[in-house]
């Protein structure tokens, strides 16, 4: 990422030098999943979507620890995987969205405050900016090479109500304060970077 793009890195001092943790990641762009692996303080596994698995990427993002997702449903598989990572103390990546969008954590979908309540893991918010603001000329569908990428990691914080209750409702309302807490992190990222 440093060798292609000028990466800028505020607060990544604030994410838990141990112990279980989830990145919860903005998506507007197909780079910002590899950004934040390479500018993470710790090694970072992603829930990506089964379709990136394809040929010789099977192998590598396998071997890089990412975790292989059926979006179509409930994958059991996946959520064991992704709870095997907490419990082991190691850092969940998930763009809660689901899938890429306008980045602006605006419809978040329930497994984000699934693996915060079950886990007990804090949720550290991640920003990254301008990865989707222009197009590059040797690559359309990539930012410039060498243009600047901001990541901006807020503070960490709980999802659950302090119950541990796993119930709809629970999950429901977890997913509101998470959201709550996402975007008032995405809007002061964008202050602060000017973006």
């Amino acid at each position: 990422m440093y060798g292609l793009w000028k990466p800028r890195v505020l607060g990544a001092w604030k994410v838990p030098a141990t112990g279980p943790v989830i990145l919860a990641v903005n998506h507007s762009h197909i780079i910002d999943g590899p950004m934040l692996m390479g500018t993470a303080p710790r090694p970072v596994h992603f829930l990506i979507k089964k379709e990136a698995f394809i040929g010789p990427l099977d192998p590598f993002l396998r071997g890089i620890g990412q975790l292989k997702v059926d979006r179509s449903g409930a994958d059991r598989a996946a959520i064991s995987g992704a709870l095997g990572v907490l419990e082991r103390g190691g850092v969940l990546g998930i763009f809660p969205e689901g899938t890429r969008g306008e980045g602006d954590f605006a419809s978040l979908r329930a497994g984000l405050a699934y693996f915060a309540v079950r886990s007990g893991a804090p949720i550290v918010p991640v920003a990254v900016l301008g990865s989707n603001d222009r197009r590059g000329r040797v690559i359309s569908g990539l930012p410039p090479l060498r243009s600047r990428v901001d990541v901006v990691f807020g503070d960490p914080f709980d999802a659950g109500d302090g119950t541990g209750r796993r119930t709809r409702a629970a999950l429901d309302a977890a997913t509101e304060r998470i959201q709550r807490r996402l975007g008032a992190h995405l809007s002061e990222a964008r202050r602060v970077t000017g973006r």
